[in-house]
């Protein structure tokens, strides 16, 4: 498998709550980290059917663009109840008329659905956040790593940290929800650590043990 070398490393992302989550996973390993929406760079249709589709969409065409390794992440909550939905569609639940992303919408048709479902108890909202995260070099190489967390969809949202779906999505063996951790409870995870809490840091947990010989 190919192996990153330390210099500036592009994260393929326009948000800002990702880039912010990134850079802090990567902190620790000494990297220039600049982001696609740092250089302008256009958001290229995410057309794959998969997260590592997906991923390696938005990867790939920034490290093309710009020379540069470059880093991404696909991600989605998974709710058992709707047959795997959101999934790969995550932020387009999000969407208002015109376009434009609003993760309480989002969130309220999420509880929407699984109202319509009759899942009303908490062993029927069980579900997952999935991580994708890939490594793609100009020449079009990439590597993969997955990461996901188990938890339940609660309702209402409960926190305001975190983005995206987080305050509606509490941890298997947690009582608070991702919208109520702080980035260091959430992650849980720092080089040395054996067990990482997010989706997203599972991910990058097994990225820096692969590429960055970290424990």
């Amino acid at each position: 498998m190919r192996t990153l070398e330390k210099g500036k490393l592009l994260v393929a992302s326009h948000n800002q709550g990702k880039i912010k989550e990134m850079i802090d996973l990567l902190g620790p390993f000494g990297f220039e980290v600049v982001s696609a929406g740092d250089l302008g760079l256009p958001e290229p249709d995410e057309t794959g059917m998969t997260f590592e589709q997906n991923a390696y969409i938005k990867a790939f065409a920034a490290a093309k663009a710009t020379g540069l390794v470059a880093l991404s992440d696909d991600s989605g909550l998974c709710v058992d109840a709707l047959g795997g939905d959101p999934g790969v569609y995550t932020a387009n639940w999000a969407e208002l008329p015109g376009g434009k992303r609003d993760f309480a919408f989002g969130m309220q048709k999420v509880e929407k659905a699984l109202q319509d479902k009759g899942a009303i108890r908490p062993k029927d909202r069980s579900g997952r956040f999935v991580s994708v995260i890939c490594l793609a070099w100009p020449d079009g190489e990439a590597n993969y790593y997955r990461g996901e967390v188990e938890g339940e969809i609660v309702w209402p949202p409960r926190g305001t940290a975190g983005f995206g779906y987080d305050p509606v999505f509490k941890p298997e063996g947690y009582d608070a929800t991702f919208g109520e951790m702080t980035a260091e409870q959430k992650h849980g995870w720092k080089p040395g650590d054996t067990d990482a809490l997010s989706h997203r840091a599972r991910a990058f947990q097994h990225f820096a043990r692969d590429c960055l010989d970290a424990g």
